[in-house]
């Protein structure tokens, strides 16, 4: 669609305030740190929202994962990981994830979600520790978060675990597409839906 996902509008909201401000729900504003690409241009976010820069371009999600939790950990020990194209996360689930982990054995370094066959690396919950690990894994030119994840104590977390807090998984509704972007509006109630003539294309 041309346009930066984190400014897509969604409802009185774009995609990342809506995001943001769940996560606070979950957590508080203080408490919230935003990734973004070096000169990356940003919605207005609350004050005490920290933003922080992933310097590295073109590298994929893995530099910015390990960004945020190095940042995060000045004042948590676990955090939520999640883009910002995931407007039906709630925060139940935010909350239930870093309640878990905390819960866990301090070895465990992350819990990941397993839906539809599949894990979700980046709607999970890490402690910040694993931070070093992942920048060394960085610095040694790794860019894939599934073969950096290998290095740590991961526990998996499976669908029926999930649905205790997410009924329908929504949590993992991305809007890559501009028909799962319409999606979400729709099911939505505080939003409108998207333009039915715009079904095709991949968001940017």
């Amino acid at each position: 669609m041309g346009r930066d996902k984190a400014w897509l509008p969604f409802g009185e909201e774009t995609l990342l305030q809506r995001v943001v401000r769940i996560a606070a729900e979950a957590t508080a504003e203080a408490r919230v740190v935003v990734v973004a690409a070096a000169g990356q241009d940003l919605p207005q976010l609350p004050p005490a929202v920290r933003v922080v820069r992933d310097e590295i371009d073109d590298a994929g999600p893995l530099p910015a994962l390990a960004a945020g939790l190095a940042a995060a950990a000045q004042g948590a020990a676990v955090a939520f990981v999640s883009a910002c194209d995931v407007p039906r996360l709630t925060p139940a689930a935010v909350e239930f994830l870093c309640c878990r982990l905390a819960n866990e054995s301090p070895e465990v370094a992350a819990l990941i979600p397993v839906a539809g066959g599949e894990s979700h690396p980046l709607t999970a919950a890490y402690r910040t520790s694993a931070a070093a690990r992942l920048q060394a894994a960085v610095a040694a030119g790794e860019r894939s978060v599934r073969r950096a994840l290998e290095s740590l104590a991961v526990t998996p977390v499976d669908e029926a675990v999930l649905r205790r807090v997410d009924p329908q998984l929504a949590m993992f509704a991305c809007c890559n597409t501009p028909a799962e972007y319409a999606a979400a509006m729709a099911a939505a109630s505080d939003c409108s839906p998207w333009p039915s003539n715009a079904q095709t294309g991949r968001v940017d």
